[in-house]
């Protein structure tokens, strides 16, 4: 059978990263009908908005979509894309595997762990105000609801992907409602999954044993605020956001992208490393059921960096296209 799926190539070097992701995709030989929309900077000079009505639209009719990267308007009142496509479509849970790449010089070899940060509130819900002349206040909103199922998500994911254990990254012993909350879900949640081990650590702890043994942690469950400012460290342990994969899951729809910018300063040179993208590719085919070919994707890819082949970002020579043709005859051989 054949999927339709959204595909928003985005901006800056989105268009060529998305057609170097939709190459390798179908190399696999799984059918897919791209319904293409366009989103982001781009299009609200043309529109006004960054994000048209009809592109929720096709999410919500295709249940799925791929999406580059994407740039926001700075200082021109535009909202985040990405911000507005989890909120209307309740993408709950943002996931990020952050694992070593053969080839790679990465800070840390063997690192293989997963964060499942909560989408939808903390500190992200933009819930400011100015309580008096200089003084700015943001609402921290925590609610049980969203905690709970953040939680299920997590333990679900480490079921599903045989993980060993999940570890809530909090701040309670400072916001003791807040982040308790979190906990104290977490803790209710850790009882209906008896095979999974549940663990605690308070976010600076967490930081800094993300330096030392971060496979400690496994599947990394947390708050908004903090699962992104640990994804961006996790990258950063493996070789950078180029290279590393996300999704965003909700109850009816998922929206999985490249985590990385548009880079509009390489735009249309042909050096863009579409890797992140294309293993956000394989979490795609994954979620759809096409396992066998989201397998032989990430072999493929895996042989491709074994064999030397780097883009320019990862201290290589090789453009976007001979990257791409490698992945696809390595995926022809898988």
């Amino acid at each position: 059978m054949a999927h339709t799926i959204t595909l928003i190539p985005g901006d800056g070097i989105g268009p060529e990263v998305a057609h170097a992701t939709q190459r390798v995709l179908e190399a696999s030989g799984v059918r897919i009908d791209w319904e293409v929309q366009e989103a982001g900077a781009a299009i609200a000079e043309k529109r006004g908005t960054t994000l048209p009505d009809e592109v929720l639209a096709s999410i919500r009719k295709n249940k799925v979509a791929l999406k580059g990267p994407i740039g926001t308007p700075i200082g021109k009142g535009f909202k985040s894309v990405n911000v507005t496509l989890r909120q209307s479509l309740d993408l709950y849970a943002n996931v990020r595997p952050i694992r070593s790449l053969p080839g790679i010089e990465p800070r840390f070899e063997g690192t293989d762990i997963v964060i499942v940060r909560e989408n939808t509130e903390d500190l992200y819900a933009g819930l400011e105000l100015m309580i008096m002349p200089g003084v700015a206040q943001s609402i921290k909103l925590i609610t049980e609801k969203a905690c709970t199922r953040i939680c299920e998500y997590a333990f679900e994911y480490a079921v599903r992907m045989q993980r060993k254990r999940v570890s809530v990254v909090h701040k309670a012993n400072i916001m003791k409602l807040s982040d308790g909350l979190l906990l104290e879900c977490f803790r209710k949640v850790a009882l209906r999954y008896p095979r999974i081990e549940p663990y605690e650590i308070i976010v600076d702890a967490c930081a800094m044993n993300m330096v030392r043994n971060a496979n400690k942690l496994d599947v990394i469950v947390t708050e908004n605020l903090y699962g992104d400012i640990l994804s961006d460290l996790g990258a950063g342990l493996v070789g950078g956001l180029g290279i590393v994969p996300g999704a965003n899951i909700g109850l009816e729809c998922a929206v999985f992208e490249a985590v990385h910018g548009s880079a509009p300063d390489i735009a249309g040179q042909g050096i863009a490393n579409p890797t992140a993208l294309i293993q956000s590719g394989v979490m795609m085919l994954h979620h759809l059921g096409e396992h066998t070919a989201a397998n032989r994707i990430e072999k493929a890819l895996l042989a491709t960096f074994e064999g030397g082949m780097r883009t320019v970002d990862l201290g290589g020579a090789v453009g976007t296209e001979e990257f791409t043709r490698a992945v696809c005859e390595a995926l022809g051989r898988a």
